[in-house]
């Protein structure tokens, strides 16, 4: 059973920049066991009335963050040039370091602790329920829902330092930067703020997708680039590899030349161009090559998919435009009009595609909204 204990008035809202009305209700609600959260419904938070503004915010349990609060979003920000480093450090490491190095041992620790206070931050921050669409802010029930998530372990595991683990398990750890790929779980946050970026007007819809194709794209050059360096470089013979037969003594020489004809390898393969100065000499390196071209088979059709799609968004309203002026000049000269009539009919055109392309719908948005709604706005 649900019942309300308290009411407040005014401007309230979820500090997302979704405003409530002058006059909506914030109400508390209890349940029987005790706990309470903010009872909000989900229209209200996603559709604030037309030029409303608001300065307040929700009234949350004590020591709980609202996961809208400005802060908050301020070191998810922070997290996410964090995660950035973490991908590309990650398989680097994996591939090419062999023990810890300095600067990068320290900076990888840094970062652990940052996610390490993420963790700690999470017990703390409000939650939206998906069947309710109600946010909690009790604490018992945000612990509960974070420790009995896959989350959670997953996110400890990934902040122990690798020397730490080397210790603990001293054959898992035997190969440096292994332990550090769970790491690349963090990689979730980026996901997450891509999509929210799409929604958000204030980015432009065409970079936004753009940006995710190109960062999914380098991620995988540079990730399969160290992965078949490490497989040439921990193999028996080292001079039977992709890379030791153009390179005898390879494990002499910089990391940086190392590094580059990895990645050198990478791009030619996933482009399909290859070469032939580099392909695989032994059986792993040879199924390695398969997975990475059926892998780049489903990556191409991704990409190519989705820049068909954006160019064709960007160019249907110009199409549409021009059948349009191509039937009203066959129409008019087909029924013989004046020339001052077919040049309104064309001015008219003209002015509702510039209205449509400056966000000017107002018809077509008022039509889409319910009649409570436009009964408001009129």
């Amino acid at each position: 059973m649900v019942k309300r204990v308290g009411f407040g008035s005014g401007f309230n809202r979820l500090d997302c920049g979704f405003g409530l009305g002058d006059g909506e209700m914030k109400e508390l609600v209890e349940e029987e066991d005790g706990s309470h959260y903010s009872r909000y419904s989900f229209t209200n938070e996603i559709l604030p009335p037309l030029g409303a503004r608001s300065h307040g915010r929700i009234k949350l349990h004590r020591f709980v963050v609202s996961p809208c609060d400005r802060r908050y979003q301020y070191w998810e920000t922070f997290l996410i040039f964090l995660v950035l480093y973490t991908a590309w450090v990650s398989p680097f490491e994996f591939g090419f370091i062999d023990k810890p190095r300095k600067p990068l041992s320290i900076i990888d620790n840094a970062v652990n602790f940052f996610f390490a206070l993420d963790i700690i931050l999470t017990f703390s921050v409000a939650y939206l329920d998906k069947t309710t669409y109600l946010l909690v802010d009790e604490p018992k029930k945000i612990a509960k829902k974070y420790v009995l998530s896959f989350r959670l372990w997953l996110d400890v595991l990934s902040t122990i330092p690798s020397e730490l683990m080397q210790k603990i398990t001293p054959k898992l750890g035997q190969t440096y930067g292994l332990f550090n790929m769970l790491r690349l779980w963090r990689l979730r946050r980026v996901c997450r703020q891509f999509s929210k970026m799409e929604k958000d007007r204030r980015y432009n819809y065409l970079v936004v997708p753009c940006a995710k194709l190109a960062g999914v794209t380098l991620f995988a050059v540079h990730f399969a680039g160290c992965f078949y360096y490490h497989l040439a470089a921990h193999y028996r013979n080292p001079k039977d590899t992709w890379i030791g037969q153009s390179m005898a003594d390879f494990l002499k020489s910089s990391i940086w030349t190392r590094y580059i004809m990895s990645v050198y390898w990478a791009i030619t393969t996933l482009t399909t161009v290859g070469y032939g100065d580099l392909h695989p000499v032994n059986e792993s390196e040879m199924i390695f090559d398969i997975l990475f071209m059926l892998f780049n088979l489903g990556l191409t059709s991704y990409l190519i998919g989705n820049m068909t799609n954006l160019v064709v968004h960007a160019s249907s309203r110009t199409r549409a435009y021009r059948d349009k002026i191509q039937a009203a000049s066959c129409f008019a000269q087909r029924h013989r009009l004046p020339i001052r009539l077919q040049e309104q009919m064309l001015a008219h055109i003209y002015l509702k595609f510039r209205a449509d392309s400056q966000g000017l719908q107002q018809q077509e948005i008022l039509d889409s909204l319910p009649k409570a709604i436009r009964s408001s706005i009129s």
